[in-house]
């Protein structure tokens, strides 16, 4: 894997500064920088999206394998272990994880729970950084953003199999009047669980211990050509075989299923949310992987 020491000097700081989206040219030599450089880049952007997708390597740096924003602030380390309350917790920035310092081009953390790590920073271009583990020899790239220019909703969209499992269950609250009876009428109760889901035809209010899981199956998110702001989502069941909708985030509450064959409008509203703190519920529980949705080459009918 190709390394050049990260060297931002003065002048790309002030373009970072200035645009977000600015584009680095990058020089085959960079020239080395002081620690305070490197904490000023690191600070350039009040949160760095950690894109799971582009890590490099087979190894992990267990805090940024949970994390979906980092962000570094005055010698303190936060990140967001959340897609719900996004944006939200610690007034945008996430919990407090521990504490770093830096080095010449080298950040290090104090991880509350996954104790010291040196990382190594590079440029990629004006608005992503790479931090690289040595002992791993494994990369993740992270994307700058200010609070204000933040896209919250693509973040929800992107992480969209996350989302869903941070509550222990959706219940359904809203159901058009406009829309064909059908099967799925029934339904109140879903839980999303990595592998599988269940339904539960239980009356609205049944407390979450007491819900009897009248079905499981498989389900599948779907990425849809050509829209990024919109998912599909497919539930097997064996008695009427897949069930298709579209999957819309109305917020860090509530999702939208529209189903097309009837067109009919579900609401679901999460209860029982996941919260995963400085270590997550547990390190197996709680572990970003590279996602690949399938990809549907269809339009949205919902109007």
């Amino acid at each position: 894997m190709k390394k050049i020491k990260l060297l931002f000097g003065y002048v790309l700081m002030v373009t970072v500064l200035v645009s977000c989206y600015a584009d680095v040219i990058v020089a085959d030599d960079f020239i080395e920088e002081s620690a305070f450089n490197t904490d000023q880049v690191l600070q350039s952007y009040d949160m760095w999206y950690v894109d799971i997708n582009e890590t490099q390597g087979n190894g992990e740096v267990p805090f940024l394998q949970r994390a979906f924003t980092i962000s570094f602030n005055g010698g303190v380390v936060y990140t967001n272990n959340n897609i719900v309350g996004i944006g939200k917790t610690g007034n945008g920035i996430g919990i407090d994880v521990g504490f770093y310092s830096t080095l010449r081009g080298v950040v290090e953390i104090e991880h509350d729970v996954d104790g010291t790590w040196f990382l190594e920073v590079y440029a990629a271009n004006g608005n992503t950084i790479e931090l690289y583990d040595p002992r791993s020899d494994t990369s993740y790239f992270l994307r700058g953003f200010q609070r204000n220019n933040f896209d919250y909703d693509q973040v929800f969209y992107d992480n969209i199999n996350y989302f869903i499992q941070e509550y222990d269950v959706w219940e359904k609250v809203y159901t058009s009047e406009e829309g064909a009876i059908n099967d799925f009428d029934d339904e109140n109760f879903l839980q999303f669980l990595p592998t599988f889901f269940r339904s539960s035809v239980d009356v609205s209010g049944t407390p979450i211990s007491q819900l009897k899981w009248d079905f499981e199956g498989d389900y599948q998110v779907y990425d849809i050509a050509n829209d990024n702001s919109l998912k599909a989502l497919t539930l097997d069941y064996d008695f009427m075989g897949d069930d298709y909708f579209e999957l819309y985030v109305i917020n860090d509450t509530t999702i939208e299923l529209y189903h097309p064959d009837s067109e009919t409008v579900y609401e679901f509203r999460g209860r029982g949310y996941q919260q995963y703190l400085k270590s997550g519920k547990g390190t197996v529980d709680k572990k970003r992987i590279k996602t690949d949705n399938p990809t549907m080459n269809v339009k949205r009918k919902r109007k």
